[in-house]
């Protein structure tokens, strides 16, 4: 299958029109499965680890040839760097399929008894100190409710925070590279991320202030002039690697899954540099408002 015809007339790092949805959906792109991404390990959470346990959602993806004939290979000084090409500024990268595959925003969820209990005013402590009763109820999963009747208070005393979690992918390709790479994004590693808000609006922005790429990497390559290579480690002395850590990715017709340390390599630096690269950050707030 050829690589459809891109645009030309469309602005660099900018949502791209539907004739591009071939690039995606004709190659087992993202489903609104949320059942099938839940248990995605998350890379830049609160001291999670990373894989790429969201493999069940691409099923049909290949995976790219290691090079691993000699103990260690010498870089091809013409070819293509995954992680090097993602974020590099003098690349017209676009983006494409920025969607949400599954939403969490609510009040209604319980959380440990001390979350509710600090969340109430100094005055209101005083005249409602800890007791050994309430201090054996600290980690204790409870509501708003429950805990307004364990503490002896009008539930309304009580600050409700929003639980967020959003996970969503896009896909960024470069028309010149003939480059395609489907990532995962999302606001948190926890299972939500509690917001003191007054409403969800506010809740959700506040809580993409530092969202993060995370699990499986996806790459669609389409130039057979060109090698293009994955590095998960580098000698920062010389250009020789180990070579497991070369990933050669072949031109094909199909997704291609990065190996989990390959995944995590790019995603490390896109995280890195991430601030310089705003077509990222406009395309995912875009898409939660």
């Amino acid at each position: 299958m050829d690589l459809p015809t891109l645009p030309t007339n469309t602005s660099d790092n900018s949502n791209s029109p539907n004739n591009l949805d071939s690039l995606d959906n004709n190659t087992d792109a993202v489903r609104d499965d949320a059942d099938q991404v839940s248990g995605a390990t998350l890379v830049f959470g609160e001291g999670l680890s990373v894989s790429n346990s969201i493999a069940s959602e691409h099923p049909d993806s290949a995976q790219p040839h290691i090079e691993s004939t000699n103990t260690t290979q010498t870089i091809d000084p013409n070819a293509i760097i995954l992680a090097e090409a993602l974020t590099d500024k003098a690349i017209s990268w676009q983006i494409h399929n920025c969607k949400i595959i599954k939403k969490t925003v609510t009040q209604d969820l319980p959380l440990p008894f001390l979350y509710h209990y600090d969340s109430l005013d100094d005055a209101i402590k005083q005249t409602h100190p800890l007791t050994p009763e309430l201090l054996l109820q600290f980690n204790t999963p409870m509501s708003a409710h429950e805990a307004a009747k364990l503490i002896g208070i009008d539930e309304e005393l009580l600050t409700s925070p929003w639980h967020v979690k959003i996970i969503g992918s896009l896909v960024v390709f470069s028309e010149a590279l003939q480059l395609a790479v489907r990532l995962h994004w999302t606001n948190t590693g926890k299972e939500t991320q509690q917001v003191y808000t007054k409403d969800a609006a506010d809740a959700i922005i506040a809580a993409f202030k530092d969202w993060q790429f995370f699990g499986r990497v996806d790459v669609l390559y389409k130039n057979n002039k060109q090698i293009l290579i994955s590095i998960d480690e580098l000698n920062p002395n010389t250009q020789a690697l180990p070579a497991e850590s070369l990933l050669t990715i072949d031109a094909s017709g199909d997704y291609q899954q990065l190996l989990a340390t390959h995944a995590l390599a790019a995603i490390v630096k896109l995280e890195a540099d991430k601030a310089d690269l705003p077509w990222f950050d406009k395309a995912i707030l875009e898409r939660i408002e």
